[in-house]
C-alpha cells in the first residue's frame, strides 16, 4: 500500500546522520507521500542533515533547550510551509556520565539536562507546535524499554524516557479534543549516535538481538514504517500509546 501520506506536511525533529532512527522515520514517510521537513539544533549539525537534504528551505534551526527558539522555528515553519499534519519528536540527550555504572553516580544537573532534553521538550514542541497543527494530526515520540526495566548502564536516560511516556500520555488526553492523537514508539535497539554514548553499547545490542523473535535485530526501516502509521489516517484510533517495534524483546 503506497501513498497514504499523500499531501501531508510532517516535521521531523532529531535527524543526526543516516544512521538515525528519525532519518529513518523520514525516509519511511516520505516514501508515503509525505512532504518532510526537518529541524536540526545548531550550525554545527546542520552540516550533517545538509548531506542528507538539499533543500535548504526544509530545514529549520531549533535548540530545543529554549522556548525562544522553539517559538521561532514553529513560526518558520508555518511561514514556509502553513498548516502541518504531524510532528516527529526524536530528540533525547544525557551526558555519558550518567549512562554507565550505578544510578547513584547520576547528579543534580546531569538529570535535569537529561529530564530537560528529552523529556519536558516534547511537551515544548507540542504546545507551539498545536498552534499549526491540522486536524487530524499526530505527534509520535521515540522511546525505549528502559523506562520500565532497569536495564544496565540506561540509568538516567531510563528516567528521562519513562517521563516521556507519561508525558506523552498526558498529551494525548489534552490534545485530543483538538484532534491530535500522541503515541510513543518504544523502537529495538540498533546502531545509532544515541545508543553509542551508552557504555557498554555493543553488549547491549547483541543481547538485544540475541531476545528477538527470529534473532535479528529491528531495523531503521520497520521503525520507520510504523511511524508512516501511526503519522496516517489508517491510525485515527490509536492514542496514548507506546507501540513496540523491537521483534519481540520486550517479551522476554
Amino acid at each position: 500500500m503506497n501513498g497514504f501520506l499523500d499531501g501531508k506536511k510532517i516535521l521531523v525533529m532529531g535527524v543526526a546522520n543516516n544512521k538515525s532512527i528519525a532519518w529513518g522515520c523520514a525516509q519511511a514517510m516520505e516514501k508515503q507521500g509525505a512532504e518532510i521537513i526537518y529541524t536540526y539544533q545548531n550550525e554545527r549539525l546542520k552540516k550533517f542533515i545538509s548531506k542528507l537534504v538539499d533543500d535548504e528551505n526544509r530545514l529549520i534551526e531549533c535548540d530545543v533547550a529554549s522556548d525562544e527558539s522553539i517559538s521561532q522555528a514553529f513560526s518558520k515553519v508555518e511561514d514556509r510551509f502553513g498548516k502541518i499534519d504531524g510532528i516527529v519528536h526524536a530528540i533525547a540527550f544525557a551526558k555519558k556520565e550518567e549512562l554507565g555504572g550505578s544510578i547513584l553516580n547520576s547528579t543534580r544537573e546531569g538529570y535535569n539536562q537529561a529530564l530537560d532534553i528529552s523529556s519536558y521538550s516534547l511537551l515544548a514542541v507540542a504546545k507551539a507546535g498545536q498552534k499549526i497543527l491540522n486536524t487530524p494530526s499526530s505527534i509520535v515520540t521515540l522511546t525505549y524499554m528502559g523506562s520500565s526495566r532497569a536495564l544496565p548502564n540506561y540509568n538516567t536516560m531510563g528516567i528521562a524516557k519513562a517521563a516521556l511516556e507519561s508525558g506523552m500520555r498526558y498529551l494525548a488526553r489534552d490534545m485530543g479534543e483538538e484532534g491530535t492523537r500522541v503515541n510513543a514508539i518504544s523502537a529495538g535497539a540498533m546502531r545509532t549516535l544515541a545508543v553509542s554514548g551508552i557504555k557498554g553499547h555493543s553488549d547491549l545490542i547483541k543481547i538485544s538481538q540475541s531476545e528477538t523473535v527470529d534473532g535479528v535485530n529491528v531495523t531503521q526501516e520497520e521503525v520507520g514504517n510504523t511511524c508512516a502509521f501511526l503519522m496516517s489516517d489508517l491510525a485515527t484510533g490509536i492514542t496514548g500509546d507506546v507501540i513496540y517495534v523491537d521483534k519481540g524483546v520486550h517479551l522476554r
